[in-house]
This record gives structure tokens, sequence and C-alpha cells, in this order.
């Protein structure tokens, strides 16, 4: 198997590592491979793929679907599979993932490393919660782990701690087909939005934030609720990409603030209903390739919080400073959660989860550092999928159960083998 010295990047592009990189086209070369952590697509923002000056595994070449049971929906498949091919290719035959995330390139193996959520969460729980066996490669043997077990928990969410994720076998869900049916409306401010949110029914609730507004139209925004449907829909594919980093003005505060006038206009005010492809309603971005580079050379941060139910009027008062200091861009995304989660360090609470993106500027990580104070002050946590900037002790004050995580991460991977750049910044792994 060849290394090769690499430099590569989170999502964000703010973080960047220098180290060898493998890329194992089977399993049987993975299991020829020292000991090192492993990514896929690296679509966490962050660090959490990086690991400066080691070696890292590329899972992406590991993408092969093992088998497919049409009468109970159980799939298995190795950790590199995408999502989006996931949801490509059983939708039409009338099955989807579960739970899928805001991009289609997420990989199983990245899906059950963050233990990602959807817009279903306060329905369906995490993604985690619907995995039925793992199969990990720990210190060059294959294990299985199922449910219930202090290993899957500290696997579900475990930033690829205990092992590297070699395969799954995940629950699929029964859908009407390859379409969504989609309700938009807008909602003028703050409280309305809340209001929709909690008043939603739908299987899938999400709302885009206008983080500009301010004064009464502090958090208007749009809601959207979907359910699957059938229907002949266009496939949903990438149609643009940006070729290049874009220039520091290219989202200035006069921009964002027009882009989203005009985006929130879009919806008229008697709201509208529409059949959506399953890709455009789950995966609006990967409709523009690269679109990270919009932030231009130097990257961007994105902020995502959760706060308990209780603490809304905190979290108001958090996208009033946003609102205030002018730094946020047109990805604002607000979505009420519910209390399912698969591991010690999965990220959802039953509360409300706000998401937005800010360039790679001083005043926006000032901005940030106070925002994840307000979060802790809330009683609520950082997802560690998005975070590049939190500091070790408010982070893991924010995640109780992490003893029991760091005592099975402990067993497994005794010699540090595993250590990420975010696992060693944040010092989860430490027991000071």
């Amino acid at each position: 198997m060849i290394w090769k010295t690499t430099e590569y990047a989170g999502w964000g592009q703010a973080l960047k590592a220098t180290g060898e990189v493998a890329r194992p086209e089977r399993q049987s070369d993975l299991l020829s491979l020292p000991p090192a952590p492993a990514f896929g697509l690296r679509r966490s923002y962050g660090d959490s793929a990086l690991n400066s000056a080691g070696r890292v595994i590329d899972m992406t070449r590991l993408d092969r679907l093992i088998s497919f049971d049409p009468a109970t929906g159980l799939l298995e498949a190795e950790g590199g599979v995408r999502i989006g091919d996931l949801a490509a290719r059983f939708a039409p035959l009338g099955w989807l993932p579960a739970v899928m995330p805001g991009t289609g390139f997420a990989t199983i193996g990245g899906c059950i490393a963050q233990d990602v959520h959807g817009k279903n969460h306060h329905n369906a729980g995490s993604f985690c919660q619907h995995v039925t066996r793992m199969t990990l490669l720990q210190r060059g043997e294959l294990v299985e782990v199922t449910p219930g077990t202090p290993a899957f928990r500290a696997t579900a969410g475990g930033l690829g701690q205990t092992g590297v994720i070699v395969s799954a076998v995940v629950q699929m869900v029964p859908v009407k087909g390859a379409a969504m049916m989609v309700t938009e409306r807008r909602a003028e401010n703050w409280d309305e939005h809340l209001a929709y949110l909690d008043a939603s029914t739908a299987t899938h609730t999400v709302g885009w934030i206008d983080g500009t507004a301010r004064g009464d139209s502090l958090g208007r925004g749009i809601v959207e609720e979907a359910e699957s449907s059938s229907g002949l829909v266009k496939s949903h594919v990438p149609v643009a990409t940006v070729p290049m980093n874009a220039p520091h003005f290219a989202l200035s505060k006069p921009i964002v603030r027009a882009f989203n006038e005009v985006y929130y206009r879009r919806v008229p005010a008697r709201g509208r209903t529409s059949v959506k492809p399953v890709g455009a309603f789950f995966f609006p971005l990967d409709k523009i390739l690269e679109w990270n580079r919009l932030y231009g050379r130097r990257g961007f941060h994105q902020f995502q919080c959760v706060v308990p139910l209780s603490s809304a009027p905190a979290l108001r008062a958090m996208l009033e400073e946003i609102a205030n200091s002018g730094l946020c861009s047109p990805l604002a995304v607000l979505k009420r959660m519910g209390p399912g989660r698969g591991g010690y360090l999965s990220f959802p609470m039953e509360g409300y989860t706000l998401a937005i993106d800010f360039p790679n500027r001083d005043a926006a990580r000032a901005l940030i550092k106070r925002l994840e104070g307000r979060t802790a002050e809330a009683g609520g946590r950082l997802y560690f999928a998005k975070d590049s900037l939190a500091e070790g002790v408010a982070m893991r004050a924010m995640y109780p159960e992490l003893p029991e995580w760091r005592e099975e991460v402990r067993r497994t991977d005794p010699d540090g083998h595993l250590i990420t750049d975010l696992v060693r910044r944040l010092g989860l792994r430490s027991a000071a």
C-alpha cells in the first residue's frame, strides 16, 4: 500500500493538515495497513478528519454495497458508501436511509462517526439509532459491534476513536418514491418561526433563517415541511461548480443582505407546495460543487449549537447578536430536535438547533467564541462535526458521558493511534 504525502482540509477549509494518506481499494488492503485514523469525503467542517504530521486512511474507495434484503429493508454496505448514492439508487425502489444529513457526500462511516441527524430528527432520531451492526478494524482485527453495548455507544458519534468503520448494516425505511412533496411558508419573525416548528406534524421539517434580519423581523425565514411522494421528477445532479476561491467581497454584508431578501421573498406570502426530487430536498447545496470556495481562500467556520426547549430565549439572544454583527452568510438553519441520540458523544438533545456559517475573519472568530459561551450558559452543546474553534474545557463539559466514552476508547485504542487534530485540540481522551 502506497502512502502519499498530501495537504488536505475539512470542508470549511480554514483548518488544514499535511501528512501521509493511504487509499485502500479492498478490505484486504485495509487490513495490511498500520493503525491510523480514517476519513471519508471530509464533509465535517473543522479538524475532526485531520491528523497533522501523522498518517490517515482515505476510505472512499471502500464503497461497495454488500447486501440488501427487500423484505426487511436491511442494507449492508462498506464505510465509504455515500448517502446520496443510496438515496439515488434506492428511492425509486421505495427505500431511503432512515436519517440523511444535509449533504449526500457524507459517507456511512462519517455518518456513524458523527451520529448525524437530519430534517426528521424530531421523530426519527439520529443515524446510529438505525444501525443494527457495525464492523470495525481494531488493532488489526475485524470486530462486530451491536447496539446496546459500550462499544456501540462509544462508536456512535465517537469520532472514529474506537476503530476504523469498515462496514455497517443500516435499516432503510419505506417511501412512496423518488420525490418529495414540499410545502414552504414564510415565518415573519422569531416567535412565528418557533411556533411553526413546534406545531409541525410533518415527517421532515426544517427552517431557513435570515441571519441579517433585525428588529421586528428578527428570526424571519422559511419553514419547509415534506413527505415522500411518487411521481416523475428529474434526477438531482450538480448543475454548477465554483471553479476557484471567490474574492473577499463575494459575501460582503450588502450582498448577503440582498440575497437573503430575495431568498425570503421567493416564497409567496400565502406559501406554496411543490414536488421535488429526493436529492433536491435533502441535499440542496450539493447542486453546486465546491460551494465552500465561495468563502475565499481563508475558508469559513460554522457555528452549530443545540439548546434545551426552555432555553429558546437564550437562542434568540444569540441570533440577535449575530444579526447585529453583520457577519453571517446566507447559510443559516433552524430546526427542532427530539431526544434521540445513539452514542455517548452524540450531539442531539431535545431542543432547538441553530447552524450558521461565517467567513474566517477575526471578528467572526471572536463572535463564535461568545456564542459558544452563551451555549454553555444555556445548558446546550456544540456539534463536533461543525466545530473548529471551541476550547476543550467548555466542550468537554457539554458531554456528561465523556468518561464512559473515554474508558471504551482507552480499551480499544490504548496507544492512541487513532487520535485526530480535533480530539487532540479538545483533549477529549485526557482525564484532565
